[in-house]
């Protein structure tokens, strides 16, 4: 290998052992097994690199290895100590979750700052048509000018100008959510074999685009109809939209991050994203109050999507090595020459098959492990998209909140959020696993600690929904809120178990079936919670949080249903060699079944 430089050597050596490695599994029989995590297994991982390349090391004898184990092997199942050809790199080009943060916090102070400008600029166009439609109609009609981000009365108490507000923001969410539907899985399994920041970024460009139809829009609403909103929201979800940016980004951290420190580091992202929601409206209040404008923020959340795209593209080292990346190619070559292009790869749904595993190391346990755990994450999510603008028009309506008051409620509410995921979350993992260990466990599925973090997090929410639904007093409907962000702690779990199940080479492909899920909840769940509030707002408006509240009992009760230490093991099944027959004196064998 004279000639190449560390990376190259590592990526010929990959591409030798996967060809390898297929030529050995078409001569033998596969036979299938899985894994139940033990303690053995704990005390065994203390003493490995990596215990899910146990299988592999195993086989050394055949190539005459002693020294080292498979490169391909350790490519797909030593993403958190540094694939091979980056741990020999600068500080500043070694990856961690810590170069992506401080770009991705201003997006999502973007994505915060303009949740409720659109949601206003959204209503009071809409009233503003509504109410001129009616004065065509009916020359003795009068109404007073429509300024959109002022006091309008007239538009807050009108139920028809709610109603339609509803349905306008279904229709936008139901565009960008079809859309994202489609793109966000192929977008994830395609970040596995390109790397994670080229997808990133591309994902960021649909908001961008989105942005620049909502300051046209806003600044020309004689000349443009609101309705060319709906083409900034398409381009937005042919994009992957914000769900699948969030994905890829956690993609990147289980790059850079141990399985059991997994949820600290989505907690991380999560955190972001919160106090994003909780600064960016204070920001955007202040920005509206000193220039007089509701587009100012738009211009701010313009500019940090391009600080996003740049500083992703130039600064930020790439998560992925080039091995890793040659793996996933070589897999997903092998999988296209194994089959025929036929109707079946038209189906949008075909990604989530990556839930229901088959073949050598997976069981019944697993699939209904990653079943459960992927409807739980998917119905709160879709929970908390399909009711965020639900619950500032519920507010609006209530207590004739104006666009500081609303901007002060989320802050409020996300600040709460934002502490339980920087403080509670990481000291709560901390305490019960204890400090960062030299060497990972692996991947061993959900622990104890995981599902108990599930379900406190699912009974907070339950608790502050119902708050919602009966709240007589604005204070009360932000202690509700403050509540139920304490729940906050739950998703970014949901998803690090998730990828706890599989090996380190399907990350991508895992979340990027939940992006896939995550964008049908975005379609889903507006259409059902946006119809529930505009057919009982002018008998009970806070019926649809009742609704809500038996959703959390559903998932509740489903969570009792995840078994702990179960997971996916790809390990080679060769015969066993002298090393693998005789294990060490004080090591059992870990616990499989057929």
């Amino acid at each position: 290998m004279d000639g190449m430089n560390h990376e190259e050597a590592f990526a010929e050596e990959a591409r030798e052992e996967v060809r390898d490695q297929e030529s050995r599994q078409r001569r033998r029989p596969q036979k299938g097994h899985v894994h139940i995590a033990t303690a053995e297994d704990a005390s065994e991982s203390e003493n490995e690199s990596s215990p899910l390349i146990g299988s592999a090391q195993s086989m050394r004898g055949e190539r005459g290895q002693h020294k080292r184990g498979h490169s391909y092997q350790k490519a797909i199942n030593e993403p958190w100590t540094g694939a091979h050809g980056q741990g020999d790199r600068p500080w500043y080009k070694k990856p961690s979750v810590y170069w992506l943060l401080p770009s991705f916090f201003p997006f999502c102070i973007a994505f915060g700052g303009i949740i409720v400008p659109k949601t206003y600029l959204i209503q009071d166009l809409i009233c503003r048509d509504l109410l001129s439609d009616r004065s065509t109609r009916d020359p003795t009609f009068t109404f007073s000018p429509i300024q959109p981000g002022g006091g309008n009365p007239q538009c807050d108490d009108d139920n028809e100008v709610q109603q339609k507000t509803a349905m306008f923001s279904l229709y936008v969410n139901l565009l960008s959510g079809i859309f994202s539907a489609i793109v966000a899985p192929h977008l994830g399994a395609l970040s596995d074999r390109i790397g994670r920041k080229p997808v990133i970024v591309c994902a960021t460009f649909g908001a961008f685009f989105g942005e620049l139809i909502t300051i046209i829009v806003g600044n020309f609403p004689d000349k443009v109809s609101i309705n060319w909103l709906l083409l900034g929201y398409a381009a937005d979800g042919l994009c992957g939209s914000f769900t699948t940016s969030m994905a890829l980004c956690f993609a990147y951290a289980s790059d850079c991050t141990a399985p059991e420190r997994r949820n600290v580091a989505f907690g991380h992202f999560h955190a972001n994203l919160f106090a994003g929601i909780a600064i960016g409206p204070i920001f955007a209040g202040a920005l509206i109050k000193a220039t007089g404008s509701l587009m100012a923020p738009f211009y701010f959340a313009l500019g940090c999507h391009l600080f996003f795209i740049l500083f992703t593209s130039i600064v930020v080292p790439e998560s992925l090595s080039k091995e890793r990346q040659l793996a996933a190619r070589e897999r997903h070559d092998s999988e296209k020459a194994g089959h025929s292009r036929s109707w079946e790869d038209l189906n949008i749904l075909k990604p989530l098959s990556i839930l229901r595993p088959k073949g050598p190391g997976s069981s019944k346990q697993l699939r209904r492990n990653l079943f459960v755990l992927a409807t739980i994450d998917t119905m709160m999510f879709g929970v908390a998209m399909g009711t965020m603008q639900i619950i500032l028009i519920y507010s609006r309506k209530r207590f004739h909140w104006d666009p500081v008051a609303s901007a002060g409620f989320l802050s409020a509410v996300n600040v709460c959020r934002v502490t339980a995921l920087l403080l509670v979350l990481p000291l709560l993992t901390r305490w019960a696993r204890g400090p960062t260990a030299s060497q990972s466990a692996g991947h061993k599925g959900s622990d104890g600690l995981d599902l108990g973090i599930i379900r406190v997090s699912i009974i907070f929410d339950l608790l502050g929904y119902m708050g919602y639904a009966f709240t007589p007093n604005g204070p009360i409907m932000v202690i509700s809120g403050m509540v139920a962000a304490l729940g906050g702690v739950g998703p970014p779990t949901l998803q690090s178990s998730m990828t706890k199940h599989i090996p380190a080479d399907r990350t991508g492909q895992m979340l990027g079936a939940t992006g896939l899920l995550h964008a049908l909840a975005r379609v889903v769940s507006p259409i059902v919670f946006n119809l529930i509030y505009s057919k009982t707002v002018a008998t009970f408006a806070g019926f649809v949080f009742l609704c809500l509240g038996s959703i959390f009992v559903v998932v509740f009760i489903l969570s009792w249903f995840i078994r702990s230490g179960v997971y996916l093991d790809e390990s080679p099944d060769d015969e066993p060699t002298e090393e693998e027959a005789e294990p060490l004196a004080g090591f059992a064998p870990s616990a499989t079944a057929s």
